[in-house]
Order: structure tokens, then C-alpha cells, then sequence
């Protein structure tokens, strides 16, 4: 068996100190002579805890700019967007108008449109047989045919080519 001295457990379902192994060392709070040595020390921890609340700040002036800077390259984004999606409605609604005027055009080429237009507008009217008047043209071709130059040109070589530049033939 186990010795109690020694393990100082109690014996059940959940074990547990019957006393604890030590006991602490209460002494009386004794207010200690200043000196050069805990005035020095005193100075060196008021002056870290400065430079701990200057990192403090310093961390919290970063996270306040960055946050900044990130509010305002989205603030940017979404005046760029803004701007694109209103010059896309402004595209959208000039091709609508483009394809308008398109349909108009189209409707308005119709010869009866032309004729009329040209009656109403312009004061123009329609030939009468009495402003006919006929040509009678020979049945000769009056047209003379280049091929037969053109084919010769291509046959010569580039150095009769080069001899017809110099003699200005």
C-alpha cells in the first residue's frame, strides 16, 4: 500500500491534496531606503513605459493610415467604376439612336420617297415626251484596248527594263 506521508492524496473516485505541500512565507511589508540604485531604477521604468506607449500609438497611427489609404484607393475604384458604367449608358443609349436614324435613312431611300421629295422640295418634275430627245450613235467601238501593252511590259526582263530607263525609251 501506499505510505500516506508521502502522497498526501486522498483515496476516492477524484483524488485531491488533503493540504497543500507547502506553505507560503508571509512577511511583513518593509518599505525599503531610497538610494542612488532604486532611483535610477525608478527613472529607467517610467521611461519604458513611455517608449511601450509611443510604440502603442505608433502602431495604432499605422493601422489608422493604412486603413486610410485603403479607404481611399476603394473610394477612387468606385469613382472609376461609377464612371465607366455611366459612359457605357451613354454608349448604349447613342448606338439606340444611331440605330434610329439608321431605320429612318433606310425607310426615307425608296424611290417614291426620292420622287417626291425632289417635286416638293427642289421643284422638280418629270420628263415630258416633249423634252426627249434622242442620239443616234454609230455601232463602232470607239474603246481601244490596252492589254496588249500591258502584257508586253510584263514579259521584259528587269535588265531590258533597266536598259529602257537609261536610253528614256
Amino acid at each position: 500500500m501506499a505510505n500516506y506521508r508521502y502522497s498526501r492524496y486522498q483515496y476516492e473516485t477524484s483524488p485531491r491534496k488533503l493540504e497543500p505541500e507547502y506553505e507560503p512565507i508571509k512577511t511583513p511589508y518593509k518599505k525599503k531606503k531610497s538610494s542612488t540604485l532604486n532611483k535610477k531604477q525608478e527613472n529607467v521604468q517610467p521611461k519604458r513605459h513611455l517608449k511601450s506607449q509611443v510604440k502603442i500609438v505608433a502602431y495604432v497611427f499605422l493601422i489608422f493610415a493604412s486603413l486610410l489609404v485603403i479607404s481611399y484607393r476603394n473610394s477612387l475604384i468606385n469613382e472609376s467604376f461609377n464612371e465607366n458604367e455611366s459612359l457605357k449608358s451613354n454608349l448604349a443609349a447613342i448606338q439606340k439612336e444611331n440605330e434610329q436614324l439608321r431605320v429612318n435613312l433606310e425607310n426615307s431611300m425608296n424611290l417614291s420617297n426620292i420622287a417626291k421629295m425632289a417635286e416638293e422640295k427642289l421643284g422638280m418634275q418629270k420628263l415630258d415626251n416633249s423634252q426627249k430627245v434622242y442620239v443616234s450613235l454609230d455601232k463602232k467601238d470607239y474603246v481601244e484596248s490596252a492589254s496588249e501593252e500591258v502584257i508586253m511590259e510584263e514579259e521584259k526582263s528587269w535588265f531590258e527594263q533597266f536598259l529602257d530607263t537609261l536610253l528614256g525609251k
